[in-house]
């Protein structure tokens, strides 16, 4: 049960780390304070989830698998950290806003690359050391561009006279992360493969014979028709029409949530970071 619950937790911090990153590739001072306040709350709520998920299951554990105490320190300290930038939303304090973002962004990307390590059947310093945080990171980018161009979107139905470009922006991250994820899976796959551990290599041989399926499913609600929405979203924008544009990011994000849904549930049977 605790394992079951370790995977699925990831996801939200996925979400929060990579919408917090998102947040900070989009042009500050061209978009009303009241959308960084607001996604960035969305975020912060995310990586509470994830923050009290991994201390409830370390203080009250149901089984193996559970979260290692470094990640929950660190899964806190994140939520701490970007608790404190969200606060300085509000009024002008530019050098501990300045320092709380860049705490809440180390202090996720370490909690990501070591939940993604304690995921890993390999012992010591291996190529799935490398892969796991890799494929980890991926998905917590397009997680985050996904839902801060869904929640971008909804702005322009307040701010109607705010300029394309930041729209445009993040669907070129969220573009970006689609190509980058589908790489990744494809490398992380044959790399497994010619270079993996013998508890890898049974993962995999795990994987091709009873979860084959799911791993097709995966791709099959995941990126691959993401690719399509991308595209249809570019052209949206082109006539430009922002609301149509808002409602692609809102099955965008339900392709990308179910995916990595999928992804986390792929991991817990197989161990494999898909």
């Amino acid at each position: 049960m605790a394992a079951f619950a370790h995977c699925f937790l990831l996801v939200f911090g996925q979400l929060a780390v990579g919408g917090f990153f998102a947040l900070g590739r989009l042009p500050f001072h061209d978009i009303e304070r009241g959308f960084y306040k607001s996604s960035g709350a969305v975020f912060l709520a995310s990586g509470l989830c994830i923050s009290v998920g991994e201390l409830s299951l370390l203080w009250r554990p149901h089984g193996p698998g559970g979260p290692h105490p470094a990640e929950a320190v660190l899964w806190t300290v994140f939520a701490l950290a970007a608790a404190v930038y969200v606060a300085s939303l509000w009024g002008d304090p530019y050098r501990r806003r300045a320092r709380a973002y860049l705490a809440t962004l180390t202090a996720g990307t370490l909690a990501l690359i070591v939940s993604a390590v304690g995921f890993s059947p390999a012992p010591g310093w291996s190529l799935e050391w490398g892969l796991y945080p890799a494929s980890s990171l991926v998905s917590a980018l397009l997680l985050g561009a996904t839902a801060s161009g869904m929640l971008l979107g909804h702005w322009y139905l307040i701010d109607v006279g705010m300029p394309l470009a930041p729209f445009v922006h993040v669907w070129r991250l969220y573009r970006t992360s689609l190509v980058v994820q589908l790489v990744t899976l494809m490398l992380s796959l044959v790399l497994l493969h010619l270079g993996g551990g013998s508890a890898t290599a049974a993962a995999l041989g795990d994987l091709w014979h009873e979860h084959r399926a799911l791993l097709w499913t995966r791709l099959g609600l995941g990126p691959l028709p993401a690719l399509g929405l991308a595209w249809m979203i570019w052209r949206t924008l082109q006539i430009p029409q922002t609301m149509a544009a808002t409602g692609l990011f809102y099955v965008a994000v339900l392709t990308s949530v179910v995916g990595e849904f999928l992804g986390r549930f792929l991991l817990y049977r197989t161990s494999l970071p898909l």
